[in-house]
């Protein structure tokens, strides 16, 4: 599997220092990282708040049910971290017991792997979609994170520190568990992309833009951002729905310069398609691109460019995003978003 990694890598780098087009550059100019790849409406100034009050305890009586699922769950079964709610078994092998309770008793406890990424490992915008991985890949996530290769540009980010922090309380073989078994599901959409000027009405929580609901609802001028939004807020949420994906508001035009810039690299790049092959879907350890959410692709590339995320490979990625604007992110993103998993 590292054969045809070397061979596109060496590839890529031969593209990258060629005629002149492309060269290795500083840091994008921008001031900041793009606030929408984490979720956020306002940059970090460094201050944090006090601890808000305690929240008021999830309900453990009301059952929830979901269309087409046999079971039924309260609140506090649905977030569980060691045991969450599982609604639709059938859409995925039988979990390991790292992913379906993560293992309470270590230092620092490590929640289940399904609260987060979801038993059938698609995830969420705030975290990752960890289907369609290589098995090599998916390890080397889990030893950078344990070594502390991977950070975050904005240190609002927690969930980062929350990996890191379990990536080192897991064993070898909880390592493995959890990467055969989520290697083992194959990529299936999950983003649906929009091109549109206008966007609803979100508030940002958790890192997440939920849409409002009531008298606040509406739509909004979209800008040079990406909203990112759970179809169903409640869903989301109240209900952690596995079925209930994810909609991308991207800006008019942005998929067909996303496409550009992909595919050709436009005069600032190597095409993406050097490395991560010609569909986009990830050539031996190097991953898979295509249909994931752009969200996190955004941020991944970010980290990268400013050397925040630092494993393995990301010193082969710096040089060929050193040229990239927080905009060419947004349509690179956008149009990676919008392909066929």
């Amino acid at each position: 599997m590292i054969k045809p990694f070397a061979v596109a890598v060496a590839f890529g780098f031969a593209a990258w220092s060629g005629t002149g087009a492309v060269q290795a550059a500083g840091p994008s100019p921008d001031k900041g990282p793009p606030l929408w790849a984490w979720g956020f409406t306002s940059p970090d100034d460094g201050v944090r708040p006090a601890a808000p009050a305690p929240a008021t305890p999830p309900d453990n009586v009301k059952e929830h049910k979901i269309p087409g699922s046999k079971f039924s769950f309260t609140q506090v079964q649905v977030s569980n971290r060691y045991a969450p709610a599982d609604w639709f078994p059938e859409d995925h092998p039988l979990m390991p017991d790292i992913v379906a309770h993560g293992r309470e008793s270590a230092n620092p406890q490590i929640y289940a792997c399904g609260l987060c990424h979801m038993p059938n490992g698609k995830g969420r915008p705030e975290n990752a979609n960890v289907t369609g991985l290589t098995y090599e890949y998916f390890m080397q996530q889990l030893k950078d994170f344990k070594n502390g290769k991977r950070q975050t540009s904005d240190k609002r980010k927690t969930n980062t520190d929350l990996m890191t922090g379990f990536a080192k309380a897991m064993t070898d073989a909880e390592m493995e568990t959890a990467a055969r078994y989520f290697t083992s599901i194959p990529s299936t959409p999950w983003v649906k992309v929009i091109e549109s000027a206008t966007a609803p009405k979100t508030h940002a929580r958790g890192g997440v833009f939920l849409t409002l609901t009531g008298p606040e609802a509406g739509t909004e001028p979209l800008g040079q951002r990406i909203v990112e939004t759970p179809i169903s807020a409640e869903d989301f949420e109240v209900l952690r729905h596995p079925r209930s994906g994810f909609i991308a508001y991207v800006p008019i035009g942005s998929i067909k310069k996303g496409e550009a810039l992909v595919r050709t690299g436009a005069g600032k790049t190597t095409a993406c398609t050097v490395c991560h092959g010609v569909d986009l879907k990830g050539l031996g350890p190097v991953p898979t691109l295509a249909g994931r959410s752009p969200s996190y692709l955004a941020r991944q590339l970010y980290d990268m460019q400013r050397g925040n995320r630092a494993g393995a490979w990301s010193p082969l990625m710096a040089p060929v995003i050193a040229n990239l604007t927080n905009d060419d992110l947004l349509t690179a993103t956008a149009y990676l978003a919008s392909l066929e998993p």
